[in-house]
């Protein structure tokens, strides 16, 4: 019995690989990130002032990409946990991107 993520997969006819590439390069950290990671760790100590405090309002990558384990997990119907799944949907929202095709929603995939 196949899932609703593997059975999505195959009727778009969309290569895991391409998954875990475009997956590897949305989530990978970038110098931006890293700032806003320093900003936040710098405001949490205290010392900031009112500017660094609003430098550190911002959301940084993950820097997780999806794994193979978790491919493979999603695909044969083992539960996979909700970061997991948001990764998993932005990488095939990517991937249909570059196939002129529309957007899935987490409902299509889960």
């Amino acid at each position: 019995m196949a899932t609703k993520f593997a059975e999505f997969v195959a009727a778009k006819k969309i290569d895991v690989r391409r998954i875990a590439a475009a997956s590897n390069e949305l989530e990978r950290l970038r110098p931006e990130d890293r700032k806003l990671r320093l900003a936040k760790r710098i405001a949490k100590g205290g010392e900031a002032s009112e500017v660094q405090k609003e430098a550190a309002k911002g959301k940084a990558r993950s820097g997780r990409p999806v794994t193979e384990r978790a491919m493979q997990a999603a695909l044969n119907g083992v539960s996979v946990g909700g970061p997991v799944k948001t990764r998993l949907l932005k990488a095939v929202n990517v991937v249909l991107e570059q196939k002129k095709q529309p957007a899935a929603s987490l409902k299509d995939l889960f």
